[in-house]
């Protein structure tokens, strides 16, 4: 008789965040949600933050609940965004709310930067692609600001590893998330000096290196009381929610890509070495650590952030968008009658994302959407082109055949996105699991449990526990030339 086992994961995302319950007997998975919250981004003094201490007490009642149902957890995972960062003094208090990425205090910040470490050395060091939010270019600009919490900060930690030192009193830094720091030699897998020196700071600042399934503590006294659980291990899962979904891939081959599709699109394949190429440079694609070993070869991509604001404006108005019925009216408009190019500077942070799309329409000669339905038809349209565009890219970078795309987390529930990208790759799409951070989260524990033994049996799991969907391309000739008209009106 196998013995049913149960995890907590620990889910943050850039809007919300969950405490997800993971029930594990023999190799049947379940997921049970026992906690959701806002995420929000505040904007006070000229900057904005995330509220830690309002994530931190979410997060508490996610688990006081775990304990109110009697539930004998073996182990917890936190995993978050990427490149944030806490600073703590000598006492362990936090010295301040973390600064979000979306601060736009970071423009320009990687030419300032590049004036002490060109760009080229910088790539040849990391591997990592230019994005004016990664780790380096905050520190850059908070520097320059004369920030005072970079030199009284005792321990500088990544927001995953943060909460986990909130929890267990222990400082570490977990591979996966510190590798989007533009910071991190996925070579020698360490913080690189040289970058450390550019900005004034030194290793010991940040806690020491540890990977996906190392074991890092149990919770504090003051946790236990707290929540009412007793001493649970605390596990450093993949920190990266990025790479913890990539964990969750159901693929049975390696010459898979995957499409993370969530407010951001994450485009990539899993490599066993990093791709750091002159080639690889040019086009600006990333190597972020995976799990056993493995290297997230990807490009950044603007996802459903593009409609996700533009549905914040139109209730702001009046205009009330059920999602379902929005995708069912948008399917209905002519396909092709705009394009933009998702991932130009406009539509970063936009006071108004209708109006950054109609003004990037209009200046490219094309129509300018006017009903919610041809906003999103343009939206779909130009992210289902700009993964095509990726997608060969990749293709070409890596030598690899690359003939399936999964599509995972929440945008794979988005049925006509998934049909435009099949269309638009060449290849057929599998969209699922939709929780696939939470998943890999929490086998990532199990095997750090010994309940499975390693990446392939953790994906076998999976696929097991969830349905997918299978998209086959259609219209070839017609997406080359729609794609010939996505280029022709590209502009950054």
């Amino acid at each position: 008789m196998t013995q049913i086992k149960h995890y907590l994961a620990v889910d943050l995302g850039a809007t919300s965040g969950r405490v997800i319950l993971g029930t594990l007997d023999g190799d049947r998975l379940q997921l049970e949600e026992l906690a959701r919250f806002p995420n929000k981004i505040i904007r006070t003094g000229g900057h904005y933050y995330w509220d830690l201490y309002a994530l931190y007490d979410e997060i508490l009642g996610g688990l006081r609940e775990a304990a109110r149902r009697g539930i004998d957890a073996r182990s917890i995972g936190i995993d978050t965004w990427g490149v944030d960062f806490v600073f703590f003094d000598k006492n362990g208090q936090l010295l301040g709310n973390p600064v979000s990425y979306r601060d736009p205090h970071t423009v320009g910040e990687p030419e300032r930067f590049f004036k002490q470490v060109p760009a080229e050395e910088v790539y040849k060091i990391t591997g990592i692609q230019v994005m004016n939010f990664n780790s380096l270019f905050q520190f850059s600009a908070l520097r320059r600001q004369n920030w005072v919490a970079l030199d009284a900060a005792d321990k500088i930690l990544f927001i995953p590893d943060a909460l986990g030192y909130m929890m267990t009193g222990n400082a570490v830094t977990e591979y996966t998330i510190a590798s989007t720091s533009e910071m991190l030699n996925p070579v020698t897998k360490k913080l690189d000096a040289k970058l450390l020196e550019a900005l004034s700071l030194t290793e010991d600042k940040f806690g020491k290196i540890v990977y996906p399934g190392d074991k890092l503590g149990t919770l504090t006294q003051e946790m236990q009381d707290l929540t009412g659980l007793g001493a649970v291990p605390v596990i450093s899962v993949a920190g990266h929610d990025t790479a913890s979904a990539v964990a969750a891939v159901p693929a049975t081959t390696k010459d898979f890509a995957y499409l993370s599709s969530g407010t951001w699109s994450l485009m990539g394949i899993e490599s066993d070495d990093p791709i750091i190429t002159e080639r690889s440079q040019q086009e600006n694609f990333t190597n972020e650590g995976g799990i056993q070993g493995t290297t997230r070869f990807l490009k950044n991509i603007c996802g459903m952030w593009l409609l996700e604001r533009c549905r914040a404006e139109w209730k702001q108005n009046g205009i009330e968008t059920d999602y379902g019925q929005l995708i069912a009216e948008t399917a209905k408009i002519e396909p092709f009658r705009s394009f933009i190019y998702p991932d130009a500077a406009c539509f970063a942070m936009p006071d108004s994302m209708l109006n950054a799309i109609a003004d990037y329409c209009r200046e490219t000669g094309q129509p300018v959407p006017e009903t919610p339905a041809e906003y999103a038809r343009c939206i779909f349209d130009s992210l289902a082109m700009r993964y095509r565009e990726v997608f060969l890219l990749l293709k070409e970078l890596s030598g690899m055949n690359l003939d399936i795309l999964h599509v995972i987390g929440g945008g794979c529930r988005n049925k006509l996105l998934n049909q435009l990208t099949a269309n638009a790759v060449g290849v057929p799409v599998v969209a699922g699991p939709v929780e696939g951070t939470a998943l890999g989260n929490i086998m990532i524990q199990a095997q750090a449990d010994g309940a499975v033994k390693n990446l392939a049996e953790i994906r076998a799991t999976i696929a097991k526990a969830i349905e997918t969907e299978r998209f086959e391309p259609k219209d070839a000739d017609i997406w080359a030339e729609a794609y010939a008209k996505y280029l022709k009106n590209k502009k950054q």
